[in-house]
């Protein structure tokens, strides 16, 4: 029998502000995302559709999923290939361009800057970038480029 891995969560509407969607400008877009065990996440929509500018909106949500995912396949590769990280910051941006067939992704670049701890890991850490987004299970599930520009320099030894 195959493995699979299942998730669940849930997500609460919370913008009604007492009429419901009686109009589009009726109600907020709030929402509450919860999982078992876990903190919750305030969420809305982009400011641009009427969000709370204060709370999580999707495309962001959907760009941390990415680097997140990116950064847990990048530093199991480093680990099995005897590159040690000593630190890790990324600053995804995505594209998603207004058409005349909707809207939607059209690209994420992430940009990771990573720390080894020798001069000699700098090259094979920037080729285990590679590695790591073709094993991003995330990456692997949408229909638009996940690319990397990544940066990777020798850490101070304390």
């Amino acid at each position: 029998m195959a493995r699979q891995y299942e998730y669940t969560a849930e997500i609460v509407w919370t913008g009604n502000r007492g009429t419901g969607t009686s109009d589009y400008r009726a109600y907020a877009r709030d929402v509450e995302v919860s999982a078992e065990g876990l903190p919750d996440i305030p969420g809305s929509a982009d400011p641009a559709f009427r969000g709370d500018p204060a709370r999580w909106n999707p495309e962001q949500l959907l760009l941390v999923s990415l680097s997140q995912c990116h950064l847990l396949s990048y530093l199991h590769q480093c680990a099995v290939n005897g590159v040690v990280v000593t630190s890790y910051v990324d600053r995804p941006a995505g594209t998603m361009p207004v058409t005349p067939e909707g809207v939607r992704f059209t690209s994420v670049v992430l940009h990771p800057r990573v720390e080894v701890a020798e001069p000699g890991m700098v090259e094979q850490a920037l080729a285990l970038h590679a590695a790591a987004n073709r094993g991003c299970f995330i990456a692997n599930s949408v229909n638009f480029p996940v690319r990397h520009e990544a940066e990777v320099t020798v850490g101070v030894a304390s």
